[in-house]
């Protein structure tokens, strides 16, 4: 019933550029905290990059100043700005957004499915 669907997952080389999306799509009522993590092989996965509804922004340390976190309210849809990208970036992508289908439910948290982000020459 709700959707989030990512794109723009690549191999690039270091010090190249990317663009993430995410749109959420379905029964959706309301749109809080939308973001990002990532998660490497045989690593937990971690925080990169949240947007809250009214455009507060939180990174984390190691993407801050080369990552940039955006969203279109109006087309659901969140985005990644990578810039400056180092093999350590290499992991599966992933979107979230806390969602209400309904003006009466709670917020719930919606996952995308991935997208891979390589980084290597």
């Amino acid at each position: 019933q709700v959707q989030l669907v990512e794109s723009g997952g690549a191999l690039v080389q270091p010090g190249g550029s990317l663009r993430l999306s995410c749109a959420a799509s379905g029964i959706i009522f309301s749109i809080g905290d939308m973001g990002w993590y990532r998660q490497a092989p045989g690593k937990q996965r971690e925080l990169v990059a949240t947007e809250s509804s009214d455009g507060s922004t939180n990174y984390a340390d190691s993407v801050e100043g080369r990552f940039t976190i955006s969203r279109d309210n109006a087309k659901k849809t969140v985005f990644l700005q990578m810039n400056s990208l180092k093999p350590e970036d290499t992991a599966v992508y992933s979107c979230y957004g806390r969602i209400a289908m309904t003006s009466i439910s709670r917020r719930s948290d919606y996952w995308g499915q991935g997208t891979q982000v390589t980084v290597s020459s």
